[in-house]
């Protein structure tokens, strides 16, 4: 069976190729979810792709996730550092997620070294440019397999 991966992009992202490229990079979100769709299904599994810059969109989306994917890679964009709402919906699925940043968050700026998401995430990667969402795409994938066989 196919693990099921919801993968959500926040708010900005869909501005990447454009969007400050000495941080993010050149490649847009079209080229990252190209990478990852190809990455998944030589996984073995199955990624959907959500993007919005309204906070409430994506905790609609996360809460809808249940039933509907087995995992959730996340890259919470600047909501990271002040959605108490996206951590709550998080936790209120159960779903296990990884949460992915194009740039290190630990290296910038005061305010985005604080995540309210990373407390209740499997784990995070950080800092690995548009490879973060890879690694973390493979991590998730790996912690369903070896959780199904258990």
């Amino acid at each position: 069976m196919k693990q099921r991966i919801l993968v959500i992009h926040g708010p900005n992202l869909n501005m990447l190729g454009k969007r400050e490229p000495e941080i993010y990079g050149s490649l847009t979100l079209g080229d990252i979810n190209t990478k990852l769709g190809r990455e998944a299904e030589e996984l073995g599994a199955q990624v959907e792709f959500f993007q919005s810059n309204s906070e409430g969109e994506i905790v609609g989306r996360i809460q809808g996730a249940m039933g509907s994917a087995e995992g959730i890679l996340i890259n919470p964009g600047g909501y990271t550092h002040t959605s108490v709402a996206i951590r709550d919906a998080i936790l209120s699925t159960g779903l296990p997620v990884v949460e992915a940043h194009i740039s290190n968050i630990y290296k910038r700026e005061d305010f985005r070294q604080k995540s309210f998401i990373s407390g209740v995430a499997l784990g995070i990667v950080s800092g690995f440019g548009a490879e973060s969402y890879s690694l973390g795409l493979r991590g998730l994938v790996d912690y369903l397999e070896k959780k199904a066989g258990s």
